[in-house]
């Protein structure tokens, strides 16, 4: 890498929304920005959470000068105490509620006191390494949201996620305008944005427009709220604490994430509530159903969410009856359509009204649409642009959008990058000069890693045609079999109904290991056998059911 060059690299978040993790490297020293998970896909099976690829720094984490975190939600932060350790302990920057909220991953992983967490604020800049860093407000989904001003000997990186420019946000506090506008008075290098509302033509609303909603549906709902939000959406918590004090209702906080989330932002005055309208879930009996609002998880269809186990009347405080209002408050995260479109049937089946959708206004995005990304731009004017956090898609319409205005990019310098893109940048230079290692990396259970593609890939076969175990029993000194073959299926026939099927493939395993017979004892091969009773028995199923379950052979030598 050219001394004078500053490299910028994608661990994740480029060309998907989620785990979001930049390294902005120059010279011998690196910064970290972001550091979050991504929720699976449906078809990885049985994961819990996706982390981004730290391949490219394992062997770098002496140059690691520190991880700079923008604001408290999960694909911005969850990913720090499964890789913290891995990553050399850095120090952390981030603003209070960030650390609050980060805080309490930490506990329960048992990493506090190993993490040295620096509490920044939006005003003041500090150094990390030779880096100089600027801070700035910006208004998102949460409060104590920041973007970072990093100049580089190199130049000025504008790395520039989760941000909307809301005149009107709930705590009061727009993003600033002014801040940025002087950035760019000073000829940044490089931006790095969010693009994934750049489908979305105009301004994505204020968050006031959800108020006014939440307000017209407190005035009228003649039974109890129920409104399911993300944890950390803390702005919408506010909201619904300030409409339920509005029409003289009380308030309960339901999920234990949103438990938590709460108590930090009560606890650092990000939320307000009068003395009395918060209330435990053993008082809610003592209130008529006019009188109570509930905050909930499970905006997301999540199966132990509040939301869903209140559907399926498994929620031990509050089961939904007819007459409650359930207000889902949040867009359902691309690939969990399904079980959000689950929740709000079952909640209908119980008689509830649900308000739900773009149309009830009941949810913004805390993302900029079109003309905010435009204005940004125009505004900064940066030599080079790097869009992500958005799909592959949203990122080409961002380049086809930044080389449409009347500013003029050219196609050079607005880069689109793959996962691990290694992009190096320099007055007049900005290309991507190679690439890292980047893949999935699986939480599942407690365990980091250790479920990788092979064993999801194995899961998607079983749960596509099931799988067959074949047992056997093999004499070692003349290949003889002695025992079996017995056949075990699960999630592929129903072995009771398919005795045929069954014998058949028995009959199959027993004719190919007859053509053994007479072998010397020298040619007895277990492992020989197990690819045999595989292919044959592979074979003839899909023959005769057109259908390929895994194949187990056990072969027991006798």
């Amino acid at each position: 890498m050219a001394k004078s060059r500053v490299r910028v690299l994608p661990l994740g978040g480029a060309g998907e929304v989620g785990r979001n993790m930049w390294v902005l490297e120059y010279g011998d020293e690196i910064v970290i920005l972001d550091c979050g998970v991504m929720f699976p896909d449906a078809d990885m099976l049985g994961v819990d959470l996706v982390l981004p690829d730290i391949t490219y720094l394992r062997e770098k984490t002496s140059k690691i000068k520190g991880i700079l975190l923008t604001h408290g939600h999960e694909d911005h932060i969850g990913g720090v105490p499964h890789l913290i350790a891995d990553l050399g302990f850095p120090p952390i920057f981030a603003t209070r509620l960030t650390h609050g909220l980060l805080s309490n991953k930490l506990k329960e992983h048992r990493l506090l006191d190993k993490v040295s967490q620096v509490v920044i604020n939006d005003t003041d800049s500090f150094s990390v390494g030779s880096f100089t860093v600027e801070p700035f407000h910006i208004a998102h989904s949460i409060p104590d949201a920041v973007g970072f001003a990093i100049t580089t000997p190199g130049g000025m990186v504008i790395y520039l996620t989760d941000w909307k420019l809301d005149h009107t946000p709930v705590d009061g506090r727009p993003t600033n305008i002014r801040k940025i506008s002087e950035l760019g008075q000073r000829k940044p290098l490089l931006l790095i944005t969010d693009c994934v509302r750049v489908e979305s033509k105009g301004y994505t609303p204020s968050e006031t427009t959800v108020g006014e909603a939440f307000d017209n549906i407190f005035a009228t709902a003649p039974g109890r709220i129920v409104v399911a939000t993300f944890a950390s959406n803390i702005s919408r918590v506010q909201q619904v604490i300030d409409s339920a004090e509005a029409y003289g209702r009380k308030v309960l906080l339901a999920g234990r994430s949103m438990e938590n989330n709460s108590r930090i932002a009560f606890e650092m005055n990000f939320l307000r509530a009068e003395s009395g309208t918060l209330i435990r879930p053993h008082e809610l009996s003592a209130y008529p159903d006019d009188q109570i609002a509930v905050v909930c998880t499970g905006s997301q269809g999540e199966p132990m969410a509040a939301l869903n186990r209140m559907a399926n009347r498994d929620y031990p405080h509050l089961k939904i009856k007819p007459g409650d209002t359930v207000v889902v408050s949040a867009t359902p995260i691309p690939g969990n359509e399904v079980s959000v479109n689950r929740v709000i049937n079952n909640l209908f089946k119980l008689g509830a009204d649900v308000v739900y959708g773009g149309q009830a206004n009941v949810h913004v995005s805390g993302h900029a649409a079109q003309e905010e990304l435009k204005l940004v731009l125009a505004l900064l004017h940066p030599e080079f642009v790097v869009p992500f956090h958005g799909d592959y898609r949203h990122m080409v319409i961002y380049h086809k959008m930044a080389t449409g205005m009347g500013a003029g990019y050219s196609n050079e310098q607005v880069l689109i990058p793959e996962p691990g893109a290694i992009m190096e940048f320099a007055r007049g230079f900005g290309k991507v000069v190679s690439k890292a290692p980047v893949g999935y990396i699986y939480v599942d259970g407690t365990t980091v890693g250790d479920v990788g593609n092979v064993v999801v890939r194995d899961r998607q076969m079983l749960a596509k045609d099931g799988m067959l175990i074949v047992v056997v029993g093999i004499d070692t000194s003349s290949g003889a079999l002695v025992s079996g073959p017995d056949v075990v299926s699960r999630g592929f026939v129903y072995m009771r109904q398919s005795q045929d099927l069954v014998e058949a493939t028995k009959d199959t395993v027993r004719s190919a290991l007859s053509s053994q017979n007479g072998a010397t004892p020298a040619a007895v091969d277990s492992a020989y056998i197990n690819r045999k009773i595989k292919d044959v028995v592979s074979e003839f199923l899909y023959r005769e059911t057109r259908r390929r379950p895994m194949v187990l052979p056990v072969v027991m030598e006798v």
